[in-house]
């Protein structure tokens, strides 16, 4: 009876001590909706340079006013963007950027990016690839 409590609790334990990010991996389309596009403008608030995605959050303005917090994942890590041409200074808090990017299947206000421009130049800094690659 002890063996198979031991077999049991030590892979579940070590299963809940992993860090978060390794833990939260995900397929594209556990996530998100292919068929869900969404186009944001809004002033970047925070960015986050982290596996095994980057994130970013953005507050979006409607019309009325009303302001809206949005995050964005971008598809590739850290690593991944620097071969792209990222630095951790290519999107800075307080910059206004153009996305277009794929809705979260939960309803949430989470995308994953598939462009970035900077409103300011019109440089684009991200172009993602097809959803799941």
């Amino acid at each position: 009876m002890k063996v198979v409590a031991t077999a049991f609790l030590v892979p579940a334990l070590a299963i809940l001590t992993l860090p978060a990010p390794v833990r939260a991996h995900h397929s594209f389309a556990a996530q998100y909706d292919a068929e869900k596009i969404v186009t944001l403008t809004g002033k970047v608030t925070k960015v986050e340079w982290m596996n095994p995605h980057v994130y970013f959050y953005i507050d979006v303005m409607a019309a009325d006013g009303a302001v809206t917090a949005w995050a964005l994942e971008i598809g590739g890590g850290p690593n991944s963007l620097l071969r792209q041409g990222w630095t951790r200074d290519s999107l800075k808090t307080d910059d206004v950027v153009n996305i277009e990017g794929w809705l979260a299947r939960d309803g949430t206000n989470l995308a994953n990016a598939r462009s970035v421009v900077l409103a300011s130049t019109g440089k684009k800094l991200f172009q993602g690839t097809n959803p799941g690659n």
